[in-house]
């Protein structure tokens, strides 16, 4: 549909080949290293339509894209999400290799079959703790039940499932080892992650910030942990372990740079395609979408997302530092 054809590939030579599509920046949880407990949320108007957003899909995939992820906020509270997730999953074998979404698991429970009837094979599910009060603490709603239930339902549907903690210091780093062992115990991987410095929160993100060379140190005093070249799309790194006979992985931007590897760009529920999570720089893919000429400046866009691309990202987390940039993760996209 678009005039240039060609596959994407940035100024050092990385083949794009992985978009992260946030669907909308509205999210029934409100984590605190996330988002702020009274969050403004974008005007409907400006968030793209369905068609709009499917649009863009088949046009990144006609240039090479082969995996899409549907992110947010959180991509199941948009109204008639399942549209998309069906028109989309009718490229599966036709260009697309993979369509799947991150999610927080409130609404799984209710949709899980039908993202598996559309094509989904597996689905990231954030958890941070299982232990209520916690989660509740954490996530400033009372949700745990939900997302245990909607983590059963997909599982239930024959959907992979892979649990997204976030390590945070003095709040879940004493249960991680325990959520390892339930994940795999379960069939499910696990990935952690570090804190990552977007958007201005409630409190001083450094007060949790917990590097994953401490976890790992940690988890190696425990058990045997053997390093594995399994390569998700993403920027994780993998390990087996021996003892509970799963996959865990390390996400890890403050620690660790992966951006050598990077073959990811993320496009906002108001179409912004960043091209890269902790940069500012960006094409606006909504005012191309809604020109003229739609298909001739969408490609054009496409194009010069390939020219400012930068080589890394400069994450920092200090006290009283700014965020590294001020929109939210929420607003990116997952």
């Amino acid at each position: 549909m678009s005039c240039s054809t060609g596959p994407l590939v940035d100024a050092f030579n990385r083949r794009i080949s992985y978009l992260r599509l946030s669907v909308t920046d509205r999210c029934d949880l409100r984590c605190t290293y996330c988002m702020p407990e009274r969050m403004q949320f974008l005007p409907r108007k400006e968030v793209l339509s369905l068609e709009e957003l499917h649009k863009l899909g088949l046009a990144f995939i006609e240039r090479g894209i082969s995996k899409i992820r549907l992110t947010g906020g959180e991509p199941l509270v948009r109204r008639d999400v399942m549209e998309l997730v069906r028109a989309l999953g009718r490229k599966l074998g036709d260009g697309l290799e993979e369509l799947t979404l991150t999610t927080n698991g409130t609404q799984l429970a209710e949709f899980a079959d039908g993202l598996a009837a559309a094509g989904v094979k597996r689905v990231n599910v954030s958890l941070d703790t299982m232990d209520a009060g916690l989660f509740e603490q954490l996530s400033r709603r009372n949700r745990l039940g939900d997302v245990l239930q909607g983590i059963a339902a997909a599982r239930e549907a024959g959907l992979k499932v892979k649990l997204n903690t976030v390590a945070l210091k003095g709040l879940n780093e004493e249960e991680i080892p325990y959520l390892v062992e339930w994940a795999h115990r379960h069939g499910h991987e696990m990935t952690l992650i570090e804190v990552m410095p977007l958007g201005e929160v409630d409190g001083e993100r450094v007060d949790h910030y917990l590097p994953l060379t401490a976890i790992r140190d940690r988890l190696e005093a425990r058990w045997t942990l053997n390093d594995n070249d399994h390569r998700s799309g993403g920027p994780a790194r993998y390990v087996d372990i021996a003892e509970t006979g799963g996959r865990l992985g390390f996400i890890t931007p403050l620690t660790n740079n992966f951006c050598a590897s990077c073959n990811r760009i993320r496009v906002t529920a108001t179409g912004q395609l960043y091209a890269c999570l902790g940069g500012a720089e960006k094409v606006d893919l909504r005012a191309a979408l809604r020109s003229e000429e739609p298909d001739a400046h969408l490609a054009d866009a496409l194009d010069e997302a390939m020219r400012i691309k930068p080589e890394r990202h400069h994450f920092r987390i200090e006290r009283g530092a700014a965020p590294a940039q001020p929109r939210h993760m929420s607003m990116t996209g997952g």
